[in-house]
């Protein structure tokens, strides 16, 4: 699998021969900014295509998906947590986390309205109607978490999920992501440059110009 530079096209950003994940590991990747972190999650999620390769989930080949295929694969499948949470600050903490439910239903199913409130109480939100704005760094990212967890996927990837957290909220966002991986037997793929979170995780990785290494 292959991806280029965004800007010249003519630097390889990504290189990897292959890569195979069992479903339910906790892998993370740490390496340098610009290293093309991201630019893997991106690619593992469907929200890029390689210009070479393929990329493979459980049988289906998102990279050969169309758009509007790889967006229901992608709402059907994954969780994406960011490092800068990405709420709409006008809108609580519940309406937030109900939000990837728009996309599928003009109305939000009551047993998914009832998840949406179980994962925020159970994720310390004592207050689900309030507004994101008014929350600390620490319980966004802990309704982050919820949100990427509505639609119950069997795929959780996390961007740096404790890059912009105190130690303890990112303790606290760290205990939470294993915690719903394991019970579940999710996939969990971190990116982070975190080595308290890295070091709870089975595998770690490094990426380094464009291609991988298994480092623990």
């Amino acid at each position: 699998m292959a991806f280029p530079d965004a800007q010249s096209g003519s630097v390889t950003v990504l290189e990897l021969p292959s890569w195979e994940l069992i479903g339910g590991q906790e892998v993370g990747i740490r390496g340098p900014s610009g290293a093309g972190k991201s630019t893997l999650l991106n690619l593992i999620s469907g929200l890029m295509v390689p210009t070479t390769g393929a990329v493979w989930w459980d049988g289906c080949e998102i990279s050969k998906l169309t758009e509007p295929e790889r967006d229901r694969w992608r709402r059907q499948n994954v969780g994406f947590i960011f490092q800068e949470f990405h709420l709409i600050p006008e809108l609580s903490a519940l309406e937030n986390v109900l939000l990837p439910l728009r996309f599928d239903h003009w109305r939000c199913p009551p047993r998914k309205h009832h998840y949406g409130l179980e994962l925020l109480d159970r994720f310390g939100i004592a207050r689900p109607r309030q507004l994101a704005a008014t929350l600390s760094r620490g319980q966004q990212q802990r309704v982050a978490v919820a949100r990427a967890l509505i639609n119950q996927p069997p795929i959780l990837l996390a961007d740096e999920p404790t890059a912009s957290l105190d130690r303890q909220s990112a303790d606290s966002v760290t205990d939470l992501l294993l915690e719903v991986a394991l019970e579940s037997h999710r996939t969990l793929i971190v990116s982070s440059h975190d080595p308290l979170l890295l070091g709870r995780l089975t595998e770690t990785y490094l990426l380094s110009e464009g291609c991988l290494e298994l480092v623990s």
